[in-house]
């Protein structure tokens, strides 16, 4: 059988902050705030994967209400919403991710969080799209008040 998930996160920028994005610690004045390392990328994909076996989501596997995820590195979740699937019988067909921030740029790092999303769900390179957009100055992003992800995966 073949299942269809889909994922979003959005965390706000805040100084004193690291920025990991896809598995990537990325320079910036900013980072996102949030319970664990707040990488959006890699929560959405957490929810399309969790979404496409019907394993509920992030906040019920990973609840920020637990101090074993305070300050967490999201690979360590990734890789265990990974095994879950794998309990179930499927894995990754490929999955699909827009990140929306209008700084910092975005596209030089993307091959970068590929390799770190394909070490930890196993899979190819090529199963693993990235991208990234703005939103034109418009709303809280383009505001950059935070950054937000958007990720669909195929579970077989």
């Amino acid at each position: 059988m073949t299942r269809i998930g889909f994922g979003y996160d959005v965390h706000r920028l805040v100084p004193e902050r690291e920025l990991w994005l896809g598995g990537v610690k990325i320079e910036h004045e900013l980072g996102l705030l949030g319970h664990s390392d707040a990488d959006v990328v890699i929560h959405a994909l957490c929810d399309a994967l969790l979404g496409a076996a019907c394993l509920r989501d992030i906040g019920y596997h990973f609840p920020d209400t637990d101090p074993r995820y305070k300050g967490i590195d999201s690979r360590k979740l990734l890789r265990e919403v990974n095994r879950l699937i794998r309990e179930q019988g499927y894995t990754l067909g490929n999955c699909d991710i827009t990140i929306c921030a209008e700084r910092p740029k975005i596209n030089p790092h993307i091959p970068a969080m590929q390799e770190q999303l394909a070490a930890c769900l196993e899979c190819e390179l090529n199963q693993v799209s990235i991208k990234a957009t703005t939103t034109e100055r418009l709303g809280f992003t383009g505001r950059e008040e935070g950054i937000s992800a958007y990720a669909v995966a195929l579970i077989v």
